[in-house]
């Protein structure tokens, strides 16, 4: 297999990095790279402009914003965001609520909310798991009752990331009590200003609210908002959970992470020196960015196969990918710690600024706060148990 880009996709790559570090503003690319928090206008922005370009959303159908690229094409698009520290189109309308809707919606449904969706005049949160159901997704609770032309919907959801920004949720609900749990769901759109409806915020490791509980009470949803057919709604969730989980090796992340630290080393004084000149410190990063070429092939790889015509099942390789992935995202965010050494402390004891550094290592204050919230990627998007579940099923047979 002949892994290099062709003459067209050099073009192409070339073309996606220049748009990325020209046109998207560098005090949101630097937040990026820092691991702070982005704000919602931050994501709008961001988002606004790949739009313009026809670039937010380019594995949808054409009819809505698509773009017919390949599979290496789209590959190369997400590394080269990643590289260049730009904010993903949101997660939620793209990746999830999109494909699940221009796939499985009316038409009505998709000419309302997919060109809001991606252009974010409307911003989706995803509810999905429960306090009882996340694993083992299929045992939620929340119930949609018919009553005429609405459902009551009764219940509680948790983990909803970035919900206090939400203006809609799409929603797995039980709508059928006798059946087999994967088999009595329904996918149900529920406006965020319904009455009855109460997001409180759920504080992460590292002080930030990322994540909310969202409560239903009663909440009054027409009919109209359902997707497909009423109990499908497991079908539904599998196609997206496949979508999410694109790409969720984030190897170019690493990569900008990569390049970022072996930078900063230069700069950190470190006895006589910089912690540059510490070959231990050195060894370290060589071997991340040895595992993380490996990784590169493993995904190309991947992404070649996507691109064949007799391929139309997920790859189960996409589990190697994740597993590593998380795990390589998780080690560059130490080699920061370390590299901000004692200083990292300050920063979640006493916030932002507390070093008092002078210009050019405010980065420390983001350091600790980053390693703590990248401990959730080796379980978010199937957690890496899970994962070697699926490999050693789907690749070694067992």
């Amino acid at each position: 297999m002949d892994l290099r880009f062709t003459d067209e996709e050099i073009a192409f790559r070339d073309e996606v990095r220049t748009f990325c570090r020209t046109e998207i503003p560098a005090e949101i690319r630097k937040k990026v790279s820092e691991g702070r928090s982005l704000s919602k206008d931050d994501y709008v922005t961001s988002q606004r402009i790949l739009n313009a370009k026809g670039w937010a959303v380019p594995h949808w159908p054409q009819e809505f914003g698509g773009r017919d690229w390949t599979p290496i094409q789209r590959y190369i698009y997400t590394e080269e965001l990643f590289q260049a520290a730009v904010p993903l189109p949101q997660q939620f309308n793209c990746y999830m609520f999109g494909p699940v809707l221009a796939t499985f919606g009316r038409q009505d449904q998709k000419e309302r909310f997919l060109p809001r969706a991606a252009n974010l005049d409307d911003w989706w949160c995803q509810g999905f798991s429960e306090p009882g159901a996340g694993s083992d997704l299929a045992s939620l609770k929340t119930k949609a009752v018919r009553d005429g032309d609405h459902y009551v919907v009764d219940g509680q959801k948790t983990w909803t990331t970035l919900g206090q920004h939400a203006d809609w949720i799409f929603c797995l609900v039980r709508t059928d009590f006798e059946a087999k749990k994967q088999r009595g769901i329904s996918f149900l759109l529920i406006d965020m200003k319904s009455p009855g409806i109460t997001v409180r915020p759920i504080l992460t490791l590292e002080g930030r609210h990322e994540v909310n509980e969202v409560f239903f009470d009663s909440v009054r949803v027409p009919v109209e908002n359902l997707v497909g057919e009423e109990n499908k709604g497991w079908d539904y969730a599998k196609f997206l959970l496949a979508n999410e989980r694109t790409g969720i090796a984030r190897i170019g992340l690493t990569k900008e992470r990569i390049a970022r630290i072996k930078r900063l080393a230069r700069e950190m004084p470190a006895g006589p020196g910089t912690m540059w000149d510490d070959p231990a410190f050195r060894s370290r990063v060589a071997e991340v960015e040895v595992e993380l070429k490996a990784l590169e092939i493993t995904q190309m790889r991947v992404a070649a196969k996507q691109g064949r015509a007799d391929s139309v099942e997920p790859d189960p390789a996409s589990s190697l990918l994740k597993i590593r992935g998380s795990q390589l995202q998780q080690a560059a965010t130490e080699l920061l710690v370390e590299l901000a050494g004692p200083f990292a402390l300050a920063a979640p004891a006493r916030g932002a600024g507390a070093n008092n550094l002078p210009g050019g290592f405010d980065w420390v204050d983001a350091a600790a706060p980053s390693y703590f919230n990248n401990r959730k990627v080796s379980i978010y998007g199937g957690s890496n148990e899970i994962q070697h579940n699926v490999i050693a099923k789907g690749i070694l047979g067992l």
